[in-house]
Parts: C-alpha cells; structure tokens; sequence
C-alpha cells in the first residue's frame, strides 16, 4: 500500500440517478411520454447538486436526453439542435439586458408548430450560470424561445430562488410540455413525484441538523 493514499471507500452509487445509494431517487421516477422532445444542458456544477432536479426529470421523461457542459462545442451543439427535423426552441425568457451584451434578440416562436416537431432546450443551471451559457453559445442565441405563461406558484422548497415565480428545471420544462401540448393535467404524476423528492430532501435535511 502506498503511503499517504487515500484509502477510504467510495459510498455506493446508484447507476441510474447517479446518487449515492441511500439517497436514491429512482423510486420517484412517474414516467409520461412527451410529444415534445427534451435536450438538457446541464452546466456542470449541476450534476453532483444533491437539490438538482434534472435528472428526476430525464427519469420522468423516456427519450429525454441530458448532456453536460458550459460552453460546447460549436459542431457538437449545431448536430444536437434539431436533430430528427424538429424544430429548437429554448426555454428561457427574453430579458432586454441581454442586449447590452451584445446578444441580438431572438427570432419569434411559431405557436403553430405541432408539438411532434418541436425539440425543447432546456438549460438547467443557477441563473447566473444560464446567463453565461447562453452568452458563451451563440447557437442557442439564434433560437427562438418559449415564454412561460400563468405558471403556478414553485413547489421548489430547498432551494433559493433568483426571483419569487423562478420555478425548477423540472417544474419550468412541465408546464412548458403542458403549454405546447395543449395539456394542463398530462405532467401533474411528475410534478407530484417532484413534490415526494423535496420532502425527501427536506427530510434528510433535518436529520442531518438534528444530528448535528
């Protein structure tokens, strides 16, 4: 044995949600099929984010798919957009200080789409790190963008919000999903395993400050 090597074990990890064993959170996974399809830019200080739901959300969502990073590759990014025929539109709001960053404004939605073409993008990161993203991909500036609308008040509980109505990943791409799918109630079984994930946080949560 090597001297001074750390020995200690590693906690188990579970393959699919990527938590460590006794934290698993697949037994909330409440698949639902989406016309829509799902791309999840995950900034990485994301993937390890214990209070991070996007992965809940790719458990919930069959042909999701999650790939990580702040800045990608140009060529990369470009054959991930609209892969299949469909149309990219990226989830996030148009802010007017964008433009003093030298970011042009989008070009405009087409409500009319039938969702089987649409390709949602979702960036699931703080949102100052989404900012950055956004700024350090001009791919996904030339996007046109969904706006959320009437979106009910966040069940996101453990984690600090940028402003009162910001939702999470998971709560912002369902009610977007719903949105373009002409669907109040289709995403609800997901917004409801998301409720069980928060109590379970919160849950271990106290029994860590109890212990302590």
């Amino acid at each position: 044995m090597i001297r001074g090597m750390n020995t200690m074990p590693r906690r188990p990890q579970c393959a699919t949600c990527l938590r460590p064993a006794a934290t698993c959170i697949c037994h909330w996974a409440a698949p639902v099929a989406s016309t829509v399809e799902v791309l999840i830019l995950q900034h990485p200080m994301e993937v390890d984010n214990a209070k991070g739901s996007a992965r809940l959300l790719h458990l919930c969502l069959p042909g999701s798919r999650i790939e990580v990073g702040e800045q990608y590759d140009e060529a990369a990014l470009c054959a991930m957009l609209g892969a299949g025929g469909r149309q990219p539109v990226l989830l996030y709001p148009d802010t007017p200080d964008e433009r003093s960053l030298g970011i042009a404004a989008p070009p405009p939605f087409s409500a009319a789409l039938a969702p089987a073409r649409i390709q949602l993008l979702v960036l699931d990161a703080t949102w100052r790190k989404s900012r950055k993203m956004l700024y350090l991909n001009p791919a996904l500036q030339a996007l046109p963008r969904l706006p959320l609308r009437a979106t009910p008040p966040s069940h996101y509980l453990i984690r600090k919000a940028h402003a009162p109505d910001q939702l999470s990943t998971l709560e912002a791409t369902c009610y977007a999903l719903a949105q373009l799918e002409g669907d109040a109630q289709r995403y609800q079984r997901v917004i409801a395993a998301f409720d069980g994930f928060v109590a379970q946080q919160q849950a271990q949560a106290a029994r860590g400050a109890s212990a302590s």
